[in-house]
């Protein structure tokens, strides 16, 4: 069963500040990163537990990574018995863990 997503208002707002980037770039591109955002939360929802865990924090949490793909993006995630919690639309070479305070 496929748990929904919900995302952190910081989440959310990354999201959809990286989305009005790309489209401010290419018209059409920011349409692109939202669906392969998409694609990366349905992966998500089928199979939560493949994404990479998260070293540095507290392993009771099991925090994971997955990438977007074509974008330099991961979706940062928490499983929880209902839900997935979106925690971060993270760059992957922009403030590595910077999203920590939100666990």
């Amino acid at each position: 069963m496929k748990k929904p997503a919900r995302f952190e208002d910081e989440a959310d707002a990354e999201y959809r500040a990286a989305g009005r980037w790309y489209e401010g770039r290419v018209v059409g591109l920011g349409i692109e990163f939202f669906d392969a955002v998409d694609a990366a939360l349905d992966q998500i929802a089928r199979l939560p537990k493949a994404g990479a865990l998260i070293r540095r924090v507290p392993v009771d949490l099991q925090v994971r990574r997955a990438p977007v793909k074509r974008f330099p993006y991961h979706v940062v995630y928490l499983e929880t018995s209902s839900t997935i919690r979106v925690l971060a639309i993270a760059h992957d070479r922009r403030r590595p863990g910077y999203w920590t305070s939100r666990l």
